[in-house]
């Protein structure tokens, strides 16, 4: 496999699988939300979801834009529109729109979750996603360190690197499985899918940037990593009292 996957049109344009993968991300993950709230019982009306769904968008733009700027304090005299526009991050992304939709919640008087409907939807998004940006190779700078492991996979520039966009597909894959799991046996008290959907998450990314070409600060971290930490601490009692998660120890 040549690295980046373009799908041909004509002689000499293509569009990159990556987009087309990003769009389906988007459309996929919206109809599978509609379908599971069409078969739900939502205590959030229509109107509050709306405005629910406008404060996600806006805190997740936000959020993936300003951490993805930061995400290498070396290159910030480079800060523009263009620069700005052009980096982004999905942990910002979601801390910012979990901002942007306890926000909108407090002023609107929402106070059931939001989260738990978006979970599985959220889950297929990012698997599509993640798929297009593992063939978008090097352009997507979602790829890991040099590595010799058995599964290390050459991105087109003749080093063997750790293929850690596959390994969050996996992750997710993983973790779709064991929430499924749970809920066969024990019913998730109202947020509680939505807090290990996250918690879960920063976990991961925590862990999995320590093999990703970052750039890391004299104290061994990098940006992403101290965000993820930011997240982690906020979700605190997920690691500490996983039993309250359970609809009966709530």
């Amino acid at each position: 496999m040549h690295f980046p996957v373009n799908i041909p049109i004509g002689h000499s344009s293509s569009i990159p699988v990556h987009f087309v993968c990003e769009t389906l991300s988007y459309f996929v993950g919206y109809r599978y939300y509609v379908y599971l709230r069409r078969h739900t019982v939502d205590q959030i009306s229509d109107h509050n979801r709306l405005l629910i769904f406008i404060g996600a968008a806006f805190g997740a733009f936000i959020g993936s834009h300003v951490v993805g700027v930061l995400e290498n304090p070396t290159l910030l005299s480079h800060f523009g529109l263009i620069y700005f526009m052009g980096n982004k991050t999905i942990v910002g992304g979601m801390l910012g729109g979990l901002i942007g939709v306890e926000l909108t919640k407090k002023r609107i008087g929402v106070t059931v979750s939001s989260g738990d409907m978006m979970v599985y939807p959220l889950i297929l998004a990012m698997i599509i996603g993640r798929t297009g940006c593992f063939l978008a190779g090097l352009e997507d700078g979602t790829y890991g360190i040099a590595s010799n492991l058995p599964w290390a996979i050459n991105f087109g520039d003749g080093i063997r690197r750790h293929p850690t966009n596959l390994y969050e597909i996996v992750f997710w894959l993983l973790l779709w499985i064991v929430l499924q799991m749970i809920e066969k046996k024990h019913p998730f008290a109202d947020g509680a899918r939505f807090k290990l959907f996250m918690a879960s998450y920063l976990l991961f990314r925590l862990l999995v940037e320590f093999i990703k070409p970052d750039y890391f600060f004299s104290f061994g971290l990098s940006v992403i990593q101290l965000v993820c930490i930011g997240g982690i601490l906020y979700y605190y009692k997920v690691f500490l009292y996983p039993v309250k998660l359970l609809k009966n120890h709530a």
